[in-house]
């Protein structure tokens, strides 16, 4: 089968004798599908840490207004049983 696959030097296996175009176009098809299912898996990974980073400060600087909130109001208020 590779008896017939024999190229006398290297330009001649870049021409791909006529289908050249063709050859390397999927090559270069080929190349950009691999690149992509390598790359956007590890893109969106980052983007969810980033997201989740990001929640995690927001809730803590929620939870931490809320609990000033309410610690202010419990200060503010007036103990029953205690005179003024």
């Amino acid at each position: 089968m590779l008896d017939g696959i024999v190229f006398s030097s290297v330009s001649e296996f870049l021409q791909m004798g006529t289908y050249a175009l063709h050859v390397w176009t999927v090559y270069g098809v080929f190349a950009i599908f691999i690149f992509v299912n390598l790359y956007l898996p590890v893109a969106q990974r980052r983007q969810f840490i980033r997201e989740q980073k990001r929640r995690a400060q927001r809730d803590a600087q929620v939870g931490k207004a809320k609990a000033d909130q309410i610690a202010g109001q419990v200060d503010d208020s007036v103990v029953p049983g205690e005179s003024e």
